[in-house]
This record gives C-alpha cells, structure tokens and sequence, in this order.
C-alpha cells in the first residue's frame, strides 16, 4: 500500500470506530477506538490463519508503518508540545514538589524495582540487563495517554497538575536512562558520575534549549496581531526546537515539555489583542485529540506485527504485575515524603497510581532494543503491558473516580 492509502485507511478506521465508541459502547474515544482496533486486529489474524491471501494484506496495512519513526519523529513533538502548552500553570507551579519527585525519584525508583521484580518473576531465566532496559522504557508514564484521560475525567485539578506534570517530565528522564543502559549494554561501563553528568547535561541542555526557543518564538508572535501568523509560530516551536534537541544529542522530550510551558509564561501577560490565546489554545486542542485517535489506531494494529509465543505472554504477565506493583509502592511512599514536608498536602495514591498510565512512547522504545538484548520478549511485554494500561486502567478511571469523588465528598 502507499503512503497516502495507508494514511487514509487509519483516518476512516478514527473516525469510524470513533463513532462506534461515542454512539454505542459509551467509552471515552481513545479507549473505545483501541479497543475496536485490537479486535479487529484479532480477527483479521484469526481469518489469515484459514485464508493466506487475506493475511498478507491485512500484514501490508500494518509492517509498512515504521512505529518508532512515526511516534518518536512524528506525533511526540506535537503532543508534548500541546500536553505542556495548555498545562494550568498556576497549579503546575504549586505541585512543583510533588512533580519532581515522581518524574525524577519515582522514574529511577521504577526502574530498578520493575528490573528486579521482572527478574524474580520470570524465575531468573532473563538476563538482568535485558531487565533493566525493560524497566528503563517501561518506567515513565505516557503523557499522550495520561493527558487524554484527564480532559475526560473529574480529576481534582492539583491532582491533575500531578499526573499531568509528572508524565511530561519523566518522559525524557526515561529515554535518557534507557539510552545510558543500552550503552552499557553495548560494552560501555560509564560510572555513576558519569550517568549523572550525562542526564544533567542531557536534560538541563534540553530545557535550556526549549526556554530559549520559547523566548525567541514569544518576541516574534508579539509583533504581528494575526493568529494565523501565531499558530505557525507554535508549530515551528513545537517541531523545530524537537528536531534542534534531537540533532543536539540533547532530550528532545524536554526540550518540546519545557517549551510549550515557556512559551505559554511568556505570553500570558500579554494583551489579547497582542497574542489570540483562544485560537492557538483551540488549534492545539484540536490537534492533541486528532492525533490521539489515530494513534491508539496504530496502537491497535500494531498488535498484528507483535510476535506472541509463550514465553512472550510470561513475560507480558510479569511485567503487567510488576508495573503496577512498583507505582503503586513509589507513589505511595514519595506522597508520604511529600506529605512530611509539606503538611497538610492534598493528593491521591490510587489516583496517581491507578492514573500512570503507558502508552506508545514505551512500545516505540522497546522496537529500538537490538535483537540480541531480547527484543521479541521485550516488544511483547511492553504491548501487553501498555494494552493493559490503556483500556483497563483508562477505561476503568470514569468509574472509579466518581465512586472516589463520592468518598471524598463527606471530608469536604
């Protein structure tokens, strides 16, 4: 199939299952879109085993699509950059304490638990630094998934300015770390000096990157009164200052999160006259919730280039189990440190546990691993692990945050 043929079919499948989803399954259009779209994926494997001709094509539609290119080099700017630039930054600035901790503590924390829970629980047949690669992509929660759920659900907004904060921040703390243990796996032995001169010039370069960027792009928007001329400007932010980061060696996710955030703290003072808020606001709401659908769309097919075997499906349980038990540990324990110096500090663990979601951020990683550091096992897990997360964690969140509110509501 062509560029342009494949492009059109995962726009028809959006909108069509996103129908679905709205009219018939009353589920939040993400969840219910991946969901159509895994059970579609299902059957159409289940027919190719009976019918060669219709498996080829149904492969065709989905092995052409380079995932990792397309999340990593397509999608991520735009994302990180709308997620950051309609963040609420008077609550983002007051949860600083909490958002640093979970990004930065409860990334690391994650990492190594995850490894080892993942090693005890395959009964120590994987190697610990396939382990330890596994935890560092699988670690950061999923910003393009967290987001979206909170714009749908009733999240008490410091709770929102948590979740949200955390899932921008740690993204690029992750890839950092899961390129460090990939260069240790490599034959590289860099010690923990050098780790920590590694990340604080990866991500500190990067935010400084993004603040002068913002800073730039903020001058040039306030001399022309045109929100045409304001949105291209954003867009130019949004993926030129990714792809500068990138060409840097620098993390481009933080770079796109810090950028979005400064840019919206320099224009805020402006007069409306000056900046149009509501028209680039409104574009980048547009834009997230388009490409949201066709990517849990590409999440859904993906399932068809997934190799599944036993020892896959081990892995996949393990790592669902060990995913969840370690954020809920971490979250725990780092609000209990927040809570001692902060007394009086409003939050939730369920909420902030249950609420981390994974997503394709995590899958586009784990198909960057070489074959030799255990690939196959690792692409598996992190799909059926990032699978779990978005509709059972995602789709369940509705309902248990009202059943929440309603305990909350007595204590008020």
């Amino acid at each position: 199939m062509t560029t342009l043929q494949i492009v059109s079919v995962l726009f028809a499948i959006a909108a069509l299952f996103g129908l679905v989803s709205v009219r018939w399954l009353k589920l939040p259009i993400t969840v219910g879109t991946m969901l159509l779209t895994v059970a579609a994926s299902a059957c159409l494997m289940a027919v190719g085993q009976a019918s060669p001709q219709f498996h080829r094509w149904a492969l065709n539609l989905a092995l052409p699509i380079d995932f990792q290119g397309v999340i990593l080099h397509g999608m991520l700017p735009l994302l990180l950059f709308s997620g950051a630039f309609l963040l609420d930054l008077e609550q983002l600035a007051r949860e600083k304490l909490t958002i640093s901790l979970l990004s930065v503590v409860g990334t690391v924390l994650s990492v190594f638990l995850v490894a080892g829970l993942m090693f005890l629980l395959t009964g120590f047949r994987i190697p610990w630094v396939q382990c330890l690669i596994f935890g560092a992509l699988i670690s950061p929660t999923d910003p393009i998934a967290v987001l979206e759920m909170l714009r749908r659900t009733g999240v008490p907004k410091a709770i929102q300015a948590q979740l949200a904060g955390e899932s921008l921040f740690n993204d690029g703390i992750g890839a950092v770390l899961f390129l460090t243990l990939l260069d240790m796996a490599g034959g590289h032995k860099p010690t923990p000096l050098h780790i920590a001169g590694f990340l604080l010039l990866k991500a500190g370069g990067a935010a400084a990157a993004g603040m002068i960027a913002a800073w730039v792009a903020s001058h040039l928007m306030r001399s022309v009164n045109a929100y045409q001329v304001d949105i291209l400007f954003t867009i130019a932010l949004a993926l030129g200052g990714y792809a500068l980061a990138d060409g840097l060696r620098l993390s481009a996710p933080i770079e796109a999160v810090v950028a979005g955030i400064a840019l919206r703290h320099f224009n805020r003072h402006q007069p409306a006259a000056r900046i149009d808020h509501d028209s680039v606001k409104g574009f980048w709401e547009v834009i997230d919730e388009v490409q949201n659908s066709i990517l849990f769309v590409l999440l859904g097919l993906e399932m068809m280039a997934v190799p599944v075997n036993l020892r896959a499906l081990g892995a996949g349980f393990a790592a669902i189990l060990a995913v969840n038990a370690v954020r809920l540990g971490a979250v725990a324990a780092l609000l209990a440190l927040v809570r001692l110096l902060r007394p009086g500090h409003r939050s939730s663990t369920f909420v902030l546990a249950w609420g981390g979601l994974r997503g394709g951020l995590s899958i586009a990683l784990a198909l960057s691993v070489p074959e030799a550091l255990g690939r196959p096992w690792i692409v598996a897990a992190t799909y059926l692990t990032v699978v779990f997360s978005i509709l059972v964690q995602g789709g369940s969140m509705d309902r248990l945050l009202r059943r929440w509110n309603a305990k909350q509501a007595p204590a008020r």
